[in-house]
């Protein structure tokens, strides 16, 4: 399952030949090289190992040198892995670029969403809050009770309650691919991905 990796650059909207607006999140994909064909001879599983964007050389690491060394090629900033079915198709500097996607296709987009930190119920799950009547001057965003009556007297494994909100893997199936610009590195797909500007998403064909 051959897969690209780029960076969210945000959203805006176009539109279709019949005039109608669609919101696209457009996403740039710099041209990947490969580093390492892995095989299930050689380390048990089929798979390309893939680099992409600029980095600095000062900022490269020894163990991270030895990596492109080994595959005689300069250091990129991002390392990447993809699992393929079939790996006689590629060899070490091989490159792949935005044009293995078409206008129509259909896409799985993978990334990391926002975090918000430490979010109470109201925020984290949409909770509506106590009523601010008949005492209760401090309940206005508290979940209630949390302990399920006199049975079974605890709090069930799962209850919605405050704490961490966002910065998971999310992923979003089945969005259309709008238009490919190979000269700008730019794909453009239908609707949002998921995190925010300047985040790596994964777009893997559907």
């Amino acid at each position: 399952m051959l897969a690209l990796f780029g960076i969210k650059v945000g959203m805006t909207r176009i539109f279709d030949d019949m005039g109608n607006v669609v919101p696209v999140t457009l996403i740039k994909a710099e041209p990947h090289l490969v580093i390492q064909v892995k095989t299930k001879a050689s380390d048990g599983y089929d798979a390309i190992k893939l680099g992409f964007g600029q980095i600095r050389k000062k900022l490269v690491s020894k163990p991270y040198e030895g990596v492109f060394k080994k595959a005689n090629m300069e250091p990129l900033r991002y390392i990447r892995e993809v699992k393929i079915s079939e790996p006689d198709k590629f060899k070490t500097g091989d490159k792949i670029d935005v044009s293995i996607f078409s206008p129509g296709d259909k896409v799985h987009v993978v990334g990391i969403s926002k975090g918000y930190g430490f979010q109470g119920v109201v925020r984290r799950y949409g909770f509506k809050g106590g009523p601010k009547t008949h005492g209760q001057s401090d309940r206005l965003r508290a979940p209630g009770s949390i302990g399920a009556s006199s049975y079974p007297s605890r709090v069930w494994r799962g209850q919605r309650m405050a704490g961490h909100m966002g910065n998971k893997q999310v992923s979003v199936k089945n969005l259309r691919v709008d238009s490919v610009e190979p000269e700008r590195n730019l794909i453009l797909i239908r609707g949002g991905v998921p995190g925010k500007p300047g985040g790596i998403v994964k777009i893997v064909k559907a």
